[in-house]
């Protein structure tokens, strides 16, 4: 339940996910992982792209929904949900560069360290900035090609 700190009433009521559920999601990450990490730096970049657009699209009614489940200011909320725009934006641009294989001094034919997608990610997040937290690592992560899982906080479950 996401419960508004400030009046103690409960905004909303979330059901728990079984194991089977959970197994299920499991699963269809490792699934998705298969094809997303072959997925271009350009198509990747794109659709985190979107993701920015639509956090500075509901930036004011996300930071409601901060302000009503952790009790965040409205302008500390508007300014955490910018940031993690400006993050997908930041890594949008720089992944590519950032990954790209790096060369290395050795007495070998060839020596390099090579950045490659991992797997299903898991994310488990405290409830103080529940974007900025989930965004800082949803958005490199996602960008390396790999994917996540996210479990959240239970007070903020909304966000």
């Amino acid at each position: 339940e996401s419960i508004n700190p400030h009046t103690g009433l409960k905004i909303r009521s979330y059901e728990t996910q079984s194991d089977q559920v959970i197994d299920q999601c499991l699963q269809g990450a490792a699934d998705t992982f298969l094809n997303w990490r072959k997925t271009s730096f350009a198509d990747r970049a794109q659709l985190l792209r979107g993701a920015a657009a639509l956090l500075r699209e509901r930036k004011d009614a996300l930071a409601i929904l901060m302000a009503q489940e952790m009790g965040k200011v409205l302008r500390d909320g508007v300014a955490e949900v910018q940031k993690c725009a400006d993050c997908c934006d930041f890594y949008a641009e720089n992944a590519y560069r950032f990954l790209q294989k790096q060369v290395v001094q050795s007495d070998a034919e060839e020596s390099y360290v090579a950045y490659d997608p991992l797997g299903t990610v898991l994310a488990v997040m405290p409830w103080n900035f529940p974007f900025w937290q989930v965004f800082r690592f949803a958005a490199p992560a996602l960008m390396a090609g790999n994917v996540g899982v996210l479990k959240h906080a239970s007070n903020v479950s909304g966000c």
